[in-house]
């Protein structure tokens, strides 16, 4: 039954790889055609032939493989997948991007290097990890091994992309990101979240803005201050746990499948739309086992910034009736409010109110008691890290937001709402006022350079008629004899003279 059910995975793989549009006059890479393990002094090239994917290194399995991915049509990147599905489990995501055409090299000679062969450039690579061979596991852990040390040198596992396979540790010191980077999971001291990640211009203008928080419940094990960080599982029965140390987790996040005794591939993702996701592999599809977040309003990507969500409709309106044309009032960009003194109210943002909207995340905001909406209002308004409160008349909580407007949702209308939205235009007004100096430079200087060439050849007329005149002179002196030596010496001269101004003017 086993050998048939291997036999089974490798026909679909062999189909996913010809599906990836490998012609037929090129050896379709199955998972036998890759090694198992690479060695120091091993290299691949990228060969473009291969439509999405290029193997190079395959589990014992041939249920994994590492290899070549094309991402978004057109940009190369270096991927562990699940050839089944064709899903990737683990990217490296190149600082440096290359297209799908570059002429790329996979090298190990101790570390795993991707290089750009054109331009020699490091695209990515494990560091110094100092290996002896480079393999992937079963569980599709990409490892680097050593002879000198007993354990991995380096693994995929510890850096992790946009998910988490069954028995992967997700530690504080990592995150899962989406494949944009505009989201991202991350371990507290005893919790995980989910956060909106301030765009890579902000500067730290702009702080991650959490819109979900998960706390351990510590019901069979307690975390302890000061005894370590915590790290989070995806387990085998079905369920997420977080641990401080091996036994007892501290705390037990179910799935639809938990202990039903369904023993079968699991993984967790980040997804685009910003939601968590946990799935098994039936061995024909991936089927959907957790969602963390099941009201579209509670989600940034439903509606975006400077919007309010309606529930349960999940119907998008904006904040303020104007636009820029790209979606509700501004996009949340640039460098924050702060360092604009002089320059408040009316310089870098325009103020915004609206009744009956409040925070979807406001459980994660933290709160401050205000004697009044327009107290509320003040305290932000003197803040420039702030970029928004909502005041509540029924609490008297006034929630103070450090990021541009996101995940507002219609309430009553004793919640009233203050924020603070960044002019698009100032930076088009810098960019005037820049484009205006140096207009004005230019005139100035071509005017410069006009009444030097001016100034140039009025010296050349003049000392052409003065010499004109001493010639009269002279031939008004010596009657018949004529000199022709003026006159060669004058045509010459003035010749050399005006080639000379007009040259100079020219450089």
């Amino acid at each position: 039954m086993a050998a048939k059910r291997i036999a089974m995975v490798c026909m679909a793989a062999a189909t996913l790889l010809v599906s990836f549009g490998v012609g037929a006059d090129v050896a379709a890479p199955t998972a036998a055609a890759s090694p198992k393990e690479l060695q120091r002094g091993f290299s691949v090239a990228h060969d473009t032939s291969y439509s999405q994917f290029q193997p190079v290194l395959s589990d014992p399995t041939g249920v994994f493989a590492l290899g070549f991915l094309r991402i978004n049509s057109t940009m190369l990147d270096l991927a562990v997948l699940h050839l089944p599905s064709a899903f990737s489990l683990w990217r490296a995501i190149p600082d440096r991007t290359a297209p799908w055409s570059a002429a790329a090299s996979l090298s190990f000679n101790g570390s795993l290097v991707l290089i750009d062969s054109a331009t020699n450039q490091v695209l990515w690579s494990t560091g110094a990890a100092a290996g002896n061979s480079a393999v992937l596991l079963n569980t599709s852990n990409l490892q680097i091994k050593s002879d000198r040390s007993p354990g991995a040198v380096w693994q995929s596992f510890d850096y992790p992309s946009d998910t988490i396979v069954q028995n992967q540790n997700l530690t504080s010191s990592a995150a899962l990101r989406t494949t944009d980077r505009r989201f991202a999971m991350r371990l507290g001291s005893n919790y995980f979240g989910l956060y909106i990640e301030p765009p890579p211009s902000s500067s730290g203008g702009v702080a991650a803005a959490m819109y979900l928080k998960h706390t351990a419940l510590e019901a069979k094990s307690q975390i302890e201050t000061g005894g370590g960080p915590i790290y989070a599982r995806v387990e085998p029965d079905g369920y997420l746990a977080m641990y401080q140390k091996e036994g007892d987790p501290a705390d037990v996040m179910s799935f639809d499948t938990f202990n039903h005794g369904i023993r079968a591939f699991r993984r967790m993702t980040l997804e685009p739309d910003a939601n968590l996701r946990a799935y098994y592999w039936d061995g024909s599809r991936w089927v959907l086992d957790y969602t963390a977040i099941t009201d579209s309003c509670e989600l940034p990507t439903t509606c975006g910034a400077y919007s309010v969500c309606v529930p349960p409709s999940g119907r998008c309106a904006c904040l303020a009736n104007a636009t820029d044309g790209s979606g509700c009032a501004a996009a949340p960009v640039g460098n924050g409010l702060c360092g604009t003194t002089g320059r408040e109210v009316g310089g870098l943002y325009w103020e915004l109110r609206r009744q009956g909207v409040e925070p979807a995340n406001k459980e994660q905001l933290g709160f401050e008691h205000a004697l009044s909406a327009e107290d509320c209002e003040a305290r932000c308004a003197r803040n420039c890290n702030c970029w928004g409160a909502v005041y509540s008349n029924g609490t008297g909580y006034c929630y103070l937001m450090d990021y541009p407007a996101q995940l507002m949702v219609a309430a009553d209308e004793r919640k009233v709402g203050y924020f603070k939205v960044r002019r698009m235009e100032e930076a088009a007004e810098r960019g005037g006022r820049a484009t205006g100096v140096t207009v004005a430079l230019l005139v100035v200087g071509v005017a410069v350079v006009v009444a030097a060439a001016a100034f140039g050849a009025y010296r050349v007329w003049d000392r052409r008629r003065r010499t004109e005149a001493e010639t009269r002179r002279q031939l008004g002196a010596d009657g018949d004899g004529l000199s022709p030596g003026p006159y060669k010496n004058l045509g010459s001269f003035s010749s050399v003279e005006l080639s000379s101004s007009f040259n100079s003017f020219r450089r």
